[in-house]
């Protein structure tokens, strides 16, 4: 930036021309779209995006505003950023004509559907508590899901709805279901169809304009439920804000100025003749990711979203090239299949300016990889979880590549430290556990006082992370204190899948450990000890979680062992010893 960074001769700054905190401190100084103010949430200091939108009706009215721009893509469905908004109206006064009141909860379990968006922005318009539960739960899962948060009101589409029937009785709180996509004829008078209220997508524009909902709302209104697996072994809700949410439109912005910065540039002004970003949508919005750091910040900028039915590595190619679309990633195993897909160079993926991913380990072979693969596009991670409503760290560009084992720095507004085993703040270098504070942390866990005390301190989330931070402020994620494995950006806490595996008659002793996966970052392997005199296969184990459990947290292979599995003084299963099975076998 300056004409001491420039070497003799030089045409440009020798990389970095700016430090972290240099770039942050210009990126947010007063009068800049990224300013921060102080503010005091739930009694404690902490910096905020001065210019987010306040409230979810907000961020609707700035989406709205993009008008005739093409918003949702959907095989051969497509709305308009004023269809959504037509659509979302309706479907909000219809919620308020069903009597849902501000604080009620309304639950959504679907696929990635144009649908989507409609029910969570609509519910939100409405004043309710939106409880987006994974799509890929089994009927008893979904059931403690709708029964915890106490759903009012729940959409989903017709898959959903199958998996549900049997189960819908015995949700007292639910007064209504709304099913999308649902050919066969319903003759119970509480299913009614979303088409009804709605109509079909393609034609979402010729829907009545209305009013928005007269309902006042505030940033630190309650506004979402997202369910994280519990290291008990039942789902916790997160209790999220407007502003938790809303922390992410900013931040996704930040890290790409960031990177301008740090090469010694000027960050391109916005262009409204350029032509329009697109992202393929390869993670659920029932995610904190898809929701929270993908659906809403679209709909601020005017971004295309372009959803699948399911993971396609070529039918995304042939997407991208359709739409032209800027952005693609989600979880490393969608950059490596992209990557190595033997089929990419029949197709023009040229528009990619962004291949980023976080929620699962990554290789640093990776970042290379997209260099060299799309060399148009910036490499990107980040770090975050539920609790911190997606987007905590972001990392992209040259730094990604100069640091590929971090996850990157804070942005802005949030602060990390590691703290030791007595509670005390480390130096730099040091690993710990990693905590967290920001607009973006949730407010605690739904109905549950104890785990919302022993997570949530003083602003800070316990993240049950062991990390370092190095002196410029890179996080680098060295393991999880919680006994956790992820999966393809699914978290799965292993005790959830031991505890089904100890249900069955012949399992005396079991634990669940990771199998390092290339694409996948790491996959459920058991151990499993049997009574004496009992039999059972690995298929029968294998069987019997997944009558239970989502398919996700279905072992992959189970490792039958002779004797108790081995434990330290204080009876605790040693896993490290365990995982070496696998290597073996």
């Amino acid at each position: 930036m300056t004409d001491a960074s420039r070497p003799e001769g030089a045409s440009r700054p020798v990389w970095p021309a700016m430090t972290i905190a240099e770039a942050h401190a210009f990126l947010t100084a007063p009068g800049v779209p990224f300013e921060m103010e102080e503010k005091i949430i739930r009694g404690v200091k902490t910096r905020a995006w001065k210019n987010a939108p306040p409230t979810l009706r907000d961020a609707f009215a700035i989406g709205r505003a993009h008008g005739a721009k093409t918003f949702l893509v959907y095989e051969d469905d497509r709305a308009t950023f004023e269809s959504f908004s037509r659509a979302t109206l309706a479907f909000a006064h219809e919620l308020i004509a069903q009597g849902v009141k501000k604080g009620d909860r309304v639950a959504i379990v679907m696929r990635n559907l144009p649908e989507w968006p409609v029910a969570f922005y609509g519910a939100a318009l409405a004043g309710a508590i939106v409880t987006p539960l994974n799509a890929w739960w089994t009927g008893p899962e979904l059931e403690y899901g709708l029964t915890d948060s106490g759903a009012k009101i729940v959409v989903v589409d017709a898959e959903r709805l199958e998996r549900l029937n049997e189960h819908l009785g015995n949700c007292p709180n639910l007064k209504r279901v709304y099913v999308s996509r649902e050919s066969e004829e319903i003759a119970d008078p509480m299913i009614v169809t979303l088409e009804s209220v709605l109509g079909r997508v393609n034609d979402w524009g010729k829907l009545p304009d209305r009013p928005l909902p007269d309902v006042p709302l505030d940033p630190d209104d309650d506004a979402t439920i997202f369910y994280t697996s519990g290291t008990t072994g039942k789902p916790k809700g997160a209790l999220g804000t407007h502003r938790n949410m809303l922390s992410n439109i900013m931040a996704s912005g930040i890290s790409g100025a960031r990177t301008y910065l740090r090469r010694g540039e000027m960050p391109p002004m916005p262009d409204p003749d350029a032509p329009q970003k697109g992202t393929l949508l390869s993670v659920p919005f029932f995610h904190a990711t898809g929701c929270h750091a993908v659906m809403s910040p679209s709909l601020f900028i005017g971004g295309k979203l372009v959803l699948m039915h399911k993971w396609d590595p070529e039918l995304a190619m042939q997407l991208i090239e359709r739409e032209r679309l800027s952005n693609a990633g989600g979880v490393p195993t969608i950059a490596w299949q992209l990557i190595e897909h033997p089929a990419r160079t029949k197709y023009d993926l040229s528009s990619l300016e962004n291949v980023s991913y976080g929620g699962a380990p990554s290789a640093p072979e990776l970042v290379r990889k997209i260099k060299e693969t799309f060399p148009h596009s910036l490499p990107g991670n980040g770090w975050g979880m539920t609790e911190t409503s997606a987007t905590f760290t972001h990392h992209q560009g040259e730094d990604y590549e100069h640091r590929p084992d971090s996850c990157g720095p804070a942005v802005p507004v949030c602060e990390m430290k590691i703290v030791g085993p007595n509670d005390e703040t480390l130096p730099p270098g040091e690993v710990g556990e990693l905590w967290g504070k920001g607009p973006n942390v949730v407010k605690g866990y739904w109905n549950k006082p104890e785990a919302t005390a022993q997570t949530f301190v003083d602003g800070w989330v316990k993240t049950g992370d062991l990390a370092r931070i190095d002196e410029e402020g890179f996080c680098y994620i060295i393991d999880r204190a919680k006994d956790m494995l992820i999966r393809g950006g699914e978290n799965i806490y292993c005790v959830e899948v031991e505890n089904v595996l100890y249900e069955h008659p012949a399992v005396m002793d079991a634990a669940l450990v990771p199998i390092p996966h290339k694409t996948l970052g790491e996959e459920p392997g058991a151990v499993v000890h049997l009574k004496p005199g009992v039999q059972a296969t690995e298929e029968e184990l294998r069987h019997f979680v997944a009558a239970r459990l989502a398919a996700f947290k279905v072992p992959v292979k189970v490792v039958f062992w002779s004797e108790t599995l081995p434990r330290n003084a204080n009876g605790k299963i040693l896993k490290t010893e365990l995982r070496k099975i696998f290597a073996q076998s």
